[in-house]
């Protein structure tokens, strides 16, 4: 708990051995914590001098000098600081640095992006090998803050399915919005049903593709990922690494192509099951956003009421509008009513 700042697993033991008293002595906090008498003297002083720990000055005790637990000539009891004298300018200092971290880490990004020294090659570097593929796949879905898009098709080679789970559990945990679309083979696979369930559990939206044409994450529309086959690299794993240009560009464009023409796939009570082809009708989480929109619910109100992020109800308005030919939100209304969309016999 205390490791942000700086204490080590004995360290914490002590701090959090005072926490629970008034006052302690040296020997108290030994039997207490089982620590050795030397190690837990040295904490003491640690402690002391860097502000978390006073030396009382208890009527009687005659104690000042943490040195006098060290000498055996007092029995020195300590106390906590209040942490929030003590820990707070910490905290803040650690919040600063963290900023300064972040300005470098943009400066550092726009003068890569930007520079001369990198021309037309670093638009898409190659990775060779298990490993380096995994380890960049886990870059990109992890350092994702937007938005993640991702086809999958077929076994998984580089990244097992395991590993990919945690680094999608942790992107749906920052409220990354996260789409798939995946190849009717890709379910194929054993225990692939089960885990495409667990994600839209989770809020992953997954759509159903009789076929893709490659695999491929992109990541905030700024690097891709893209499997790729190489004669000379002894049959490891490869891939290739798009950053932004008019080929990423493009990757883009084909997954948002993908996507609207993919089935949604529901989570039912023995595994998934994709909504029937119908070109021109709305999904069910379409018209949700549709009923709230026509009530006169602002997008930010509709996102958080149906627990979606608003770029995916802006995209679910968009495409609304794309399927009922209409320039506005007011055409829109006009035709929901008109081919009955929040009328259909099918909803409850």
């Amino acid at each position: 708990m205390l490791q942000a700042w700086g204490l080590g697993p004995d360290e914490e033991a002590v701090y959090t051995a005072l926490l629970a008293r008034p006052t302690a002595s040296a020997q108290e906090l030994v039997r207490q914590t089982g620590l050795e008498t030397a190690e837990t003297t040295r904490i003491l002083l640690d402690l002391t001098t860097r502000g978390l720990v006073a030396v009382t000055t208890e009527a009687g005790s005659g104690v000042s000098d943490p040195a006098d637990c060290v000498s055996g000539s007092r029995p020195a009891r300590y106390r906590l600081t209040p942490p929030s004298v003590a820990l707070a300018p910490m905290l803040v200092e650690q919040r600063n640095a963290l900023h300064r971290a972040e300005t470098a880490f943009s400066m550092l990004t726009e003068q890569y992006r930007s520079t001369a020294a990198h021309p037309a090659g670093s638009v898409v570097e190659v990775v060779v090998g298990v490993e380096q593929v995994a380890h960049r796949f886990h870059q990109l879905q992890r350092g994702a803050q937007r938005e993640l898009l991702v086809f999958l098709v077929g076994a998984p080679t580089a990244v097992p399915r395991d590993d990919a789970d945690v680094s999608e559990s942790y992107a749906l945990d920052r409220g990354v919005d996260f789409r798939v679309v995946a190849a009717k083979d890709y379910l194929d696979g054993p225990d692939m049903a089960r885990d495409v369930k667990a994600g839209i559990s989770a809020g992953l939206e997954v759509r159903l593709a009789d076929s893709l044409p490659l695999k491929m994450v992109v990541s905030d529309r700024e690097r891709a990922m893209v499997p790729l086959e190489m004669t000379d690299a002894g049959g490891e794993p490869s891939a290739i690494v798009v950053h932004r240009s008019g080929l990423l560009t493009a990757l883009v464009h084909l997954f948002e192509r993908e996507w609207a023409q993919a089935r949604p796939l529901y989570a039912t009570t023995t595994g998934v099951r994709a909504q029937p082809a119908t070109d021109q009708q709305p999904t069910e989480g379409e018209l949700e956003v549709l009923a709230l929109l026509l009530a006169g619910i602002s997008d930010r109100r509709a996102a958080s009421q149906l627990g979606l992020s608003i770029r995916t109800v802006e995209r679910r308005t968009r495409r609304l509008m794309d399927l009922a030919g209409a320039d506005s939100r007011l055409q829109l209304g006009w035709h929901a009513a008109r081919a009955g969309w929040l009328g259909r016999p099918d909803r409850p």
